[in-house]
């Protein structure tokens, strides 16, 4: 959520930074119920100070010999019930001003940085480098990975809208111990990098997904209970994030670095083609998330290294891929910074996104009310929250079945992979 008092002090450069995403924000209605409500508190203080004032005169002045019952007491008692009566009408008009404002502040997305690139779309992202030419397969019949692994007999989708719908998949034998052994290889390198492995609840309440930025624009992309307040998580992000919902957290405690493994949810409203098949956009996935709570000095600097974190797991499992660095009109709607990973998929000679991550800065944490305070001095400031994926596991898994791919029709498991897998070709 973005600061009232930033939005109050610079308008224009908030209004031109919201701009620059593309989508059409407008903060006046903001600035007008805050103005509006800043002079009804003005007016609500001036009104109490005077009831304090005569509630204090009256027994003074009839202890020093006015008459109870006369003319200058009546007048004050009479002034006194008129501003009550006024206060009791202004108090809710208030209230009511500050629950609009809090309603618009949380449609509005973060700020870009300074950093970021200045774009209109995914066109206008800025590539910063690729990695692993030297891996880019030779095979040249590489087939698509749903079909390569519907040979195999490791993935079925037939079965999966069986017992479910469209946009899931079943894996089975060695397709679901590819994918075990793939979780666990990536939480052991997270883990080793100086993350704690967390096991959260994937069911999460309303406030939670409020606090991270999915609610409320984009409750018709969640899957939702319908007897509880509990949502399907759409990430490991959300419950990470909230641990710390409401807590005051001691410098000493930052940084703070969580990985988990979790099933994540997502309708993918809006996508077609090629996507609709495979491991690439399904209502149910697996995917290593990372999460940081870090001091605001330092998140910037944060957010390469968990870039580092997620461009580990592509290397050690040689997968060719490129970082781009999201501009203003691609930015998710929590960040303030996003670099993507792009892993390499040749069935369809494209680079095709693995892992997202992004400095969210003080938007979820003030959504949220994480802080922490500083020894020595008073106060508290909000922490700064990151996240990213350390990866994907269902698209990693369609990564290695057409980069490993073999002209025999067989699949290579690469060589870090391999003791978790327990063989060397699938």
């Amino acid at each position: 959520m973005l600061d009232i008092k930033q939005i109050r002090e610079n308008p224009q450069l908030v209004q031109e930074r919201l701009s620059g995403r593309g989508d059409k924000y407008n903060i006046q209605p903001i600035l007008d119920f805050d103005r509006q409500q800043r002079e009804l508190e003005v007016t609500r203080s001036q009104l109490q100070a005077r009831s304090n004032e005569i509630a204090d005169s009256i027994p003074k002045k009839i202890k020093t010999g006015s008459d109870p019952k006369g003319a200058e007491i009546l007048a004050l008692r009479t002034e006194g019930k008129s501003i009550k009566a006024t206060l009791s009408e202004l108090e809710p008009q208030e209230k009511e001003l500050k629950v609009k404002i809090q309603e618009l502040l949380l449609t509005l997305p973060n700020l870009p940085s300074d950093s970021t690139p200045i774009g209109k779309n995914e066109q206008e992202n800025v590539e910063i480098r690729r990695w692993g030419d030297e891996y880019l397969p030779q095979n040249p019949n590489i087939i698509d990975h749903w079909e390569i692994g519907e040979k195999l007999g490791i993935l079925n989708v037939e079965r999966a809208v069986k017992v479910a719908q469209s946009r899931f998949v079943t894996l089975i034998g060695a397709g679901a111990l590819l994918e075990r052994a793939l979780i666990q290889f990536m939480l052991d390198k997270q883990t080793q990098a100086g993350y704690v492995e967390v096991s959260p609840p994937i069911l999460v309440n309303t406030e939670s997904l409020t606090a991270t930025g999915q609610l409320p624009k984009f409750a018709e992309e969640s899957f939702k209970c319908a007897d509880d307040d509990l949502w399907l998580i759409p990430t490991a992000e959300v419950p990470l994030t909230n641990f710390y919902r409401g807590e005051i957290l001691r410098q000493e405690d930052l940084p703070i670095y969580y990985c988990a493994y979790t099933p994540c949810f997502r309708r993918e409203a809006g996508s077609y083609g090629r996507d609709m098949r495979g491991l690439i956009r399904l209502h149910q996935f697996n995917k290593i998330e990372l999460v940081k709570f870090v001091h605001p000095s330092t998140s910037f600097e944060e957010l390469e290294k968990l870039v580092g974190n997620a461009e580990a797991i592509l290397q050690a499992l040689q997968l060719p891929y490129r970082v781009l660095e999201l501009c203003t009109g691609d930015l998710g709607f929590s960040s303030a910074k996003t670099y993507d990973l792009e892993v390499w998929l040749p069935s369809s000679g494209k680079y095709r996104e693995i892992s997202s991550c992004s400095n969210c800065v003080d938007f979820q944490a003030r959504r949220g009310d994480i802080r922490f305070k500083e020894s020595g001095k008073k106060g508290t400031q909000f922490v700064h929250t990151l996240n990213g994926s350390g990866l994907a596991v269902g698209r990693t898994m369609a990564a290695i079945l057409e980069n490993y791919q073999q002209p025999d029709g067989t699949v290579r498991i690469p060589e870090a992979l391999q003791r978790y897998f327990g063989r060397e070709v699938l």
